[in-house]
């Protein structure tokens, strides 16, 4: 196929710019094992992964001194937290000038737990996890009231079938 080299060569000069040239497969696995369960011994990963538990260690403590693994988290069932309304919104701002003071904003209310800047018709997407629908229209006139936002388009998510916090690609 035809411009696959290309491919590959943009995907090797890539990963060097982005410093992840020194992660091998073992590491991927590793990261693997983690991003299923942070809670995971490295006794267990050791299991897993076929090394011995000082090299897993060893191989953990050098991903977080690369900033590779930059937290240890957990993922709540929204809904037996009282979360029962997630939304997905588009937001618009009239100029690029209003950027720095709506990322403030969206990084001070708990309830927007992704805020993405994008290319295309809308400047971000926002993913909201709230109480109810009331608590939504408030939260939706406190954006819209935000200086700068031109125009909002919301989306309720009906069910969520796929969740991740991290895409690993292949090697």
């Amino acid at each position: 196929m035809k411009g696959h080299g290309n491919k590959l060569d943009f995907h090797a000069l890539f990963a060097i710019q982005k410093g992840v040239n020194n992660m091998d497969s073992m590491d991927r696995s590793i990261l693997k094992c983690l991003s299923e369960n942070s809670r995971q011994s490295a006794t267990q990963i050791s299991h897993q992964v076929h090394l011995s538990i000082a090299a897993v260690i060893e191989r953990i403590r050098k991903l977080e001194r690369n900033g590779i693994i930059q937290q240890y988290t957990i993922v709540a069932d929204q809904h037996k937290i009282g979360n029962e309304v997630t939304a997905l919104m588009e937001v618009s701002l009239a100029h690029p000038q209003y950027y720095k003071e709506f990322t403030r904003v969206m990084n001070e209310n708990s309830n927007i737990v992704a805020c993405d800047y994008l290319t295309g018709d809308y400047d971000f997407m926002l993913k909201i996890q709230t109480q109810s629908s009331e608590s939504l229209e408030q939260l939706h006139r406190v954006i819209k009231s935000i200086k700068g936002v031109s125009g909002t388009k919301t989306y309720f998510v009906l069910k969520e079938i796929k969740s991740g916090l991290t895409a690993f690609s292949e090697a």
